[in-house]
């Protein structure tokens, strides 16, 4: 596979993740949804500043551990993928690697600026953020929040039965959490491997059972 299809595929991820990202956060307030396919599939606009799909680590420490984590990993991803092509990986492999590398990026490019170029969505006072506000940002470099809008409460109000251990009778939705194009790139990257691990890695595996053969002569 060619460096240049999977840089478009990269480009692709990235544009879509950050023009819905871009859309939500100038139109807007955090906390506001509206229904896109009945009620199961919903714009829901949430600020993350932890990891994907809402996890949360350390607080403000934990904020720049995190982004520099990301742009440590998009650094290392980045040889990782030159690497992949440059020894003509499996072509689904590459496509998912480069999936993944462009979720970490769009949720890096979220971390690192979007504190620097938006004011604060307020939920309270129904704020909606503006780009490039005077009087600058509403956080510093690395301290970016991660904009999630897509949402699918396939089931919503219902309740666990009354038998069922320690949630018996709690309110129940599938699926609860709040995410973006970044993640889903990401997740869909991951499972794609999983699924596929065995023809991905065929080739690799056939090369070592050949040179295992080779050198028991």
């Amino acid at each position: 596979m060619k460096a240049k299809h999977v840089f478009f595929i990269i480009l692709g991820v990235i544009l879509l993740d950050q023009a819905l990202k871009f859309y939500i956060k100038l139109n807007y307030y955090a906390g506001e949804e509206h229904a896109v396919l009945g009620s199961w599939f919903n714009l829901h606009f949430v600020e993350n500043e932890g990891m994907a799909w809402g996890w949360k680590f350390g607080g403000g420490f934990g904020k720049i551990a995190l982004t520099l984590f990301r742009l440590v990993a998009v650094v290392w991803g980045t040889f990782l993928l030159k690497d992949f092509i440059r020894r003509k990986y499996h072509r689904g492999f590459i496509v998912c690697a480069a999936l993944i590398y462009a979720g970490a990026l769009g949720n890096l490019i979220d971390s690192l600026f979007y504190g620097l170029i938006f004011d604060n969505s307020n939920q309270f006072s129904q704020n909606i953020a503006r780009l490039f506000p005077p009087g600058g940002g509403y956080a510093g470099l690395f301290h970016g929040k991660v904009v999630d809008m897509l949402y699918f409460p396939i089931i919503r109000n219902a309740h666990f039965p009354s038998w069922v251990p320690f949630w018996g009778g709690e309110e129940f939705e599938f699926f609860r959490p709040v995410f973006n194009i970044a993640d889903a790139s990401i997740s869909l990257g991951v499972i794609l491997i999983l699924i596929f691990q065995n023809r991905f890695f065929k080739k690799e595996q056939l090369m070592k059972k050949a040179t295992l053969e080779q050198g028991s002569l």
